[in-house]
């Protein structure tokens, strides 16, 4: 009864974590501008660091690619 709310909320942010790794990891897998050692270190990131990592695969990540693009 009164542990039934912490778990759904676990429950919850363990699926929202989940959800926003795999989309981080898709991201960086298709990225063709960033190497090989990259794409492995943020994925080691964001799988070990979860919302550390994906915060910032997405503060970092992309805008770092833009710089080097344009």
């Amino acid at each position: 009864m009164f542990g039934m709310e912490w778990n759904q909320g676990m429950t919850m942010g363990y699926l929202v974590a989940l959800v926003l790794a795999l989309w981080a990891i898709f991201n960086i897998l298709q990225n063709e501008y960033t190497g090989p050692f990259g794409k492995a270190f943020w994925s080691v990131l964001v799988l070990c660091v979860p919302f550390l990592g994906f915060i910032s695969w997405l503060l970092l990540g992309p805008k770092a690619t833009k710089n080097r693009i344009g």
